[in-house]
């Protein structure tokens, strides 16, 4: 298990880089993207939804609620980046798949 100063910082990256992606595609796609005090939370009007992703420091993963479901992601250091384990699903991976289902529409990140 990696240590919480390195959670941390990859954590604060790999969701930042993510709401960078995401404020880009919202231009084009129908949701807003937040990135708020460690959390980033994902909003649709049509139909209505909240998607959510934060650190859980404890147990080392980020934790995504999306679409009635939660998800658990590992850091895999091999990757250099949060995993879904068993789908082998990187978190951009997840919420783009995510969002797309959300949408009816092709949603790359």
């Amino acid at each position: 298990m990696i240590d919480e100063q390195d959670f941390r910082r990859y954590a604060d990256e790999a969701m930042s880089a993510l709401h960078r992606r995401l404020t880009a595609a919202s231009d084009k796609h129908d949701f807003e993207a937040d990135f708020n005090a460690g959390t980033l939370a994902i909003e649709f009007e049509e139909p209505p939804a909240k998607f959510v992703i934060s650190p859980n420091t404890p147990v080392r993963q980020l934790w995504v609620s999306a679409q009635s479901k939660s998800f658990k992601l590992d850091w895999i250091e091999s990757r250099q980046a949060f995993v879904l384990p068993g789908k082998d699903k990187t978190l951009d991976e997840l919420i783009g798949e995510a969002i797309s289902d959300q949408l009816g529409e092709e949603v790359t990140l």
